[in-house]
């Protein structure tokens, strides 16, 4: 049986991008940059929907029950996993980070 993704989504994750959304929108003062951002992380995870485990695994350092994926948007990197049920796969999105940070020691 071919099975579909659900999307879910980290209350972290919502962290990390309404950090970085303020941060643009408030500090840099340019709230059409961070719209734009917005609807770019937006257009990629739905992008990457539909075959969400087809793509190479982010490696960490820690050992996980389920692999972490990465989609690049701009200047940060969206980290996700599939989770597989009986009745169902779901993306889960965790994470949005900074790609010049530490991210083996955020992840």
């Amino acid at each position: 049986m071919d099975k579909t993704y659900r999307l879910s989504y980290l209350p972290l994750f919502y962290q990390d991008l309404n950090r970085v959304v303020t941060y643009i929108a408030e500090v840099l003062e340019n709230k059409e940059a961070a719209n734009k951002l917005l609807d770019e992380v937006d257009k990629a995870i739905t992008k990457r929907l539909p075959d969400a485990d087809k793509f190479p695994e982010y490696k960490t350092a820690r050992k996980r029950t389920d692999p972490y994926y990465w989609i690049l948007v701009k200047n940060y990197i969206v980290f996700y996993t599939v989770i597989e049920t009986d009745t169902e796969k779901i993306m889960e999105v965790r994470r949005f980070l900074y790609k010049r940070r530490d991210i083996k020691k955020l992840l």
